[in-house]
């Protein structure tokens, strides 16, 4: 299961790559609006993949465990 999450946050990741590119071409007001709204999505999905995935977050450098919560 770790494997296919795994591979769903690649395809996440390579698709908000993706957006980020477009965005910095050329594009119609429709067109913009449209790749802004998908890369918002996409960073969502992504975001709650990873916390479903990863449930434990660990502490910063030099902070005990209990500041990091």
């Amino acid at each position: 299961m770790i494997e296919e999450n795994l591979a769903r946050l690649r395809a996440y990741r390579n698709n908000i790559r993706r957006y980020e590119r477009l965005l910095a071409t050329q594009l119609s007001d429709l067109e913009r609006a449209f790749i802004v709204k998908r890369l918002e999505e996409e960073q969502a999905e992504a975001e709650a993949l990873v916390k479903t995935t990863f449930p434990f977050s660990l502490p910063a450098l030099g902070q005990p465990a209990e500041a990091a919560a």
